[in-house]
């Protein structure tokens, strides 16, 4: 019966996008429509993990062709928890950029762009992960970065366009890669359907799966931002607008780690690239927190520590155990919520001091006590002080390595041991390194009384960049009701991540126990076997 809910979280937020398109002149009615949709969204998502966690079958045949000549829309608990959480984030910050344009008179977000992209990205992030087959997959990508493309040039500023052009051509390379790879694999093949292809790649001589599944993990490495492919991302997203960068650094990447994930569990199960994952993720944990640590403005700085703690998700997906996915499923659900969390506070921030750079900011503590807790909260999460969620992800993921590298088929690869206990060395740096980062600026911009900003303006101004072109905003002193909600619901949410760990965490591990075996997902797509 739910399962034919599946196709409405892609539906109706394309039917939300032409009807916010018709009523382009009607602002209060786009924003009714825009709000319904995701709401509904939020709704069938909970329905639907709840559903899949009970075992009941979430497969549509779309159009009534069946697997593998047809579309296959799949929900597993993965896919589930996924839905969940970017349904209530999207939705969230959708509240969040509606409270910002009514106050800015819809200077930075025009409504009749605004809401119809919005809710087309929406629509491809969806897709994305209920796709069961790599072609639909390759389309979900392809409906989200046209609509961020819009996204990140609202306002169409000299710094955005330029921003927008490098993300373009990154994007477009990216997809270029993925394309081949779908092309090669279907020639190989025959088939681009996922549970299909878990069987037929295994078919396939080890020298062509190896160009296969490289092929991939460049293309979904490129979205995902992960060392050496990261280049692109601190400069492009700081430059949209708040609400924008929110959604993107936190979950546009993730469709990219959740990519990478399907690939590694359900198509090249069987084609072992441990150590190459392992050292990428170690390396994309320091450069990226490295990088980090010499921003004064903070959006450049979360970007940074964006892509840094996509490291542990490919140090998690590397393990490759069913604790290693437990936690990576945990570790995402987490990073999902809290990056965002920090770019909606971080846009309060702007608009109250007027800045987001560390040279620039003071005295915000007694400003706006309220404020500073909004930061603080997700700024301990994110550098994993206990018993917050990001803590208790990180041992997760750190408890899965240890184990891995304590495993008896492991007794005789020291290397690999090695290399395992190096890159968990470098997650217990990074997270440290975040800390202080992030305490630093809340230091600086809180702590800091007004009238000590200039003593530290000469010393600091030698040891971090500012940002290029960085703009200088109008401080208003004071903050739409609805932003602040917004920030807060989001913040209560980190809250419950860590509250309710133990729950999400059981529901990771059934989500991991799945993703183990492959045959799990194959007989959701082919009931009767595959044929």
């Amino acid at each position: 019966m739910t399962a034919a809910l599946v196709p409405l979280v892609v539906l109706l937020p394309l039917l939300g996008a032409a009807s916010a398109l018709i009523l382009g002149r009607h602002r209060r009615a786009q924003m009714v429509v825009s709000t319904a949709v995701l709401a509904s969204v939020v709704v069938i998502a909970a329905v639907l993990l709840v559903a899949v966690d009970a075992g009941e079958p979430t497969v549509v045949a779309v159009g009534g062709w069946e697997a593998p000549f047809g579309i296959v829309l799949v929900v597993d608990r993965l896919s589930a928890i996924m839905l969940l959480i970017s349904a209530i984030v999207l939705l969230v910050v959708l509240i969040y950029a509606v409270g910002q344009g009514v106050a800015d008179r819809h200077r930075e977000t025009p409504v009749s762009i605004f809401h119809p992209s919005y809710l087309i990205l929406s629509a491809g992030v969806f897709d994305a992960f209920i796709a069961g087959d790599l072609f639909n997959l390759y389309v979900g990508f392809e409906i989200l970065l046209s609509a961020s493309y819009v996204l990140l040039t609202l306002g169409g500023t000299g710094e955005r366009i330029r921003a927008g052009v490098t993300y373009i051509i990154v994007s477009l390379v990216s997809s270029l890669f993925f394309l081949s790879a779908i092309a090669l694999i279907y020639g190989a093949t025959g088939t681009v359907n996922m549970a299909q292809l878990s069987v037929r790649i295994a078919e396939l001589p080890s020298n062509v799966q190896l160009i296969l599944h490289l092929l991939l993990l460049i293309a979904f490495g490129i979205k995902a931002a992960i060392f050496p492919l990261s280049f692109w991302l601190p400069d492009s997203y700081p430059t949209a607008p708040a609400p924008v960068t929110a959604v993107f650094a936190g979950l546009l990447t993730k469709v990219g780690v959740y990519a990478i994930i399907r690939t590694e569990t359900l198509i090249f199960a069987e084609d072992d690239l441990t150590v190459l994952l392992m050292v990428v993720g170690g390396l994309t944990m320091l450069i990226g927190i490295l990088g980090a640590l010499t921003q004064a403005d903070i959006k450049r700085l979360l970007s940074f520590t964006l892509v840094s703690h996509i490291g542990y998700m490919i140090f998690g997906i590397a393990v490759g155990s069913e604790l290693g996915y437990a936690a990576t499923i945990y570790y995402v659900v987490h990073h999902i919520t809290v990056q965002t969390t920090l770019f909606l506070t971080t846009g309060l921030i702007e608009r109250f001091g007027g800045a987001t750079s560390i040279n620039r900011l003071a005295g915000l503590l007694k400003a706006s006590p309220f404020l500073a807790i909004l930061f603080f909260i997700p700024a301990l999460n994110l550098g994993g002080i206990p018993p917050f969620s990001g803590f208790l992800g990180k041992v997760g993921l750190f408890l899965a390595g240890a184990d891995d590298a304590g495993a008896p088929d492991a007794a005789g690869m020291a290397w690999l041991v090695n290399v395992m206990s190096e890159v968990i060395a470098a997650g217990a740096i990074t997270s440290l390194i975040t800390l202080y980062a992030l305490t630093r600026f809340w230091n600086m911009a809180f702590w800091r009384g007004r009238g000590e900003l200039e003593g530290y303006e000469s010393v600091l101004l030698g040891s971090v960049q500012e940002a290029p072109e960085g703009a200088t905003v109008t401080a208003t002193r004071t903050t739409p009701v609805m932003m602040v909600a917004a920030t807060t619901a989001l913040v209560i949410v980190t809250v419950l991540l860590t509250i309710f760990a133990g729950p999400i965490f059981e529901f990771a591990d059934r989500a991991a126990a799945n993703l183990i075996d492959p045959a799990v997902y194959v007989s959701l797509v082919f009931p009767g076997g595959i044929r």
